[in-house]
């Protein structure tokens, strides 16, 4: 694999249909539009980009998630901050994951499932941009 730098700062809008993706960039205080044929995991790979860059640091220590415990075969341990919307679970195996932009119906969700497991791998892995912060 080849890696190559890219500045996607002049990005400022994506879409995408049947044709590929409509990009909105702006350069030298001009915007230009742009059509790309390109697949729907492209778009869906720029969107889920563009959260992670967006996505706020790990909440610092002091400012640490009251954590719930559950009973569950995946999770130990489960918080949300509803201020920044950060959702962080600590797996039975003692990693601790926070996971940005969850959405507080989200985590409602999540209190109010029969198995934490199933809602996890379908509703929030690979849905959120995540970080490991233990």
């Amino acid at each position: 694999m080849k890696l190559s730098k890219i500045d996607l700062s002049n990005l400022k809008a994506i879409a995408h249909d049947d044709d590929g993706l409509k990009l909105i960039i702006e350069r030298e205080n001009e915007i230009e539009y742009i059509e790309i044929p390109a697949p729907l995991a492209a778009y869906e790979g720029l969107q889920l980009l563009g959260s992670m860059i967006a996505s706020p640091a790990p909440i610092a220590p002091s400012q640490s998630i009251e954590m719930l415990p559950v009973h569950s075969a995946m999770a130990a341990q489960v918080g949300y901050d509803r201020e920044r919307e950060i959702l962080q679970i600590e797996f039975n195996s003692g990693s601790v994951y926070q996971y940005s932009a969850v959405d507080p119906e989200v985590w409602e969700d999540l209190q109010s499932t029969d198995s934490i497991g199933s809602f996890y791998n379908q509703e929030i892995k690979s849905y959120y941009p995540s970080v490991k912060i233990e």
